[in-house]
């Protein structure tokens, strides 16, 4: 890759990283649902500002917005609420180790996908790999009978799920132009998450600067910003290089968690990020080649 797309690849996994954090300022005055029902409406108010600036053409068929609109609910708005649920009990940083599970995750839905990627044994091996990684993370949580950071652990599991089944179910939309795809996706998302949040959680009371600026930030700048990118860089540098941004956005969230917000992470996080990131390395063969495994 050029230095250019080395500087878009590390920028995307920080800014990822950094939602994190967004999360982490929203939920002291927002529940979830308020959360992820505000960073897909304003993600998809900045798309949409985008897509006419740029003048791209919009779909007309109402079948493709409507399937388009569920794909949202799932890869969006779903995940975007899990995590910031998660994160009332598990640390920013913590969240991001697991969310680096998407690839791995991905990997054993397309294994089961119709006409999807069989499953290989140096991807097998990063897959158990991985798991290792996540039991770990919950080794002090266990041994502490923390039952509620084993519920948090399992909510940001099953984000990555959603995120692995939505990647392989936007195969179908490769025809689809990427600032519409992203607009309309987001915009299914926002349609369902914002009467969900209002009818559970009531009307938002958002009184400290903090949580204003958080939440434009996650929604211009981690959401409706990077997803622009990642599409245009996704075709330049192809999906394992891409891949890497899994392994900056841990970092970053937890730099930022440890400078903002005083989060404390432990040498078994750090070791479970370790081992996630080893099983990273067998999913996209790295590690076997170097190792002299497979060529």
């Amino acid at each position: 890759m050029t230095l250019r797309e080395w500087f878009w690849i590390v920028a995307l996994g920080g800014i990822w990283g950094g939602s994190f954090i967004f999360n982490a300022l929203l939920i002291r005055e927002l529940g979830p649902l308020w959360v992820t029902a505000l960073r897909v409406s304003i993600g998809a108010l900045g798309c949409w500002l985008f897509l006419f600036a740029m003048r791209k053409p919009i779909p007309r068929d109402p079948g493709l917005w409507l399937r388009l609109g569920m794909l949202g609910v799932l890869n969006y708005a779903i995940p975007f609420a899990l995590f910031p649920l998660a994160q009332a009990s598990l640390a920013s940083g913590v969240a991001a180790i697991i969310n680096a599970l998407t690839p791995i995750m991905t990997v054993i839905v397309a294994h089961f996908w119709v006409n999807g990627e069989r499953i290989t044994w140096t991807r097998s091996i990063g897959v158990m790999v991985g798991f290792t990684g996540v039991a770990i993370l919950a080794l002090p949580a266990l041994s502490a009978g923390g039952d509620t950071r084993l519920w948090a652990i399992a909510a940001c599991l099953l984000a990555t799920l959603c995120y692995a089944l939505a990647l392989n179910i936007a195969r179908s939309f490769r025809a689809v132009e990427p600032t519409a795809l992203t607009c309309i996706a987001l915009t299914g998302a926002a349609v369902i998450a914002l009467p969900v949040a209002l009818s559970v959680e009531g009307l938002p009371v958002m009184t400290m600067p903090a949580t204003w600026l958080a939440a434009l930030a996650i929604g211009l700048i981690s959401t409706a910003f990077t997803f622009q990118v990642m599409y245009r860089l996704l075709p330049l540098v192809g999906a394992t290089n891409f891949s890497t941004t899994t392994l900056i956005a841990p970092v970053s969230a937890i730099i930022l968690g440890l400078i903002f917000l005083g989060e404390v992470i432990l040498p078994s996080h750090l070791l479970g990020m370790l081992v996630i990131f080893v099983g990273l390395l067998f999913i996209d063969g790295r590690l076997p080649r170097m190792l002299g495994l497979m060529r």
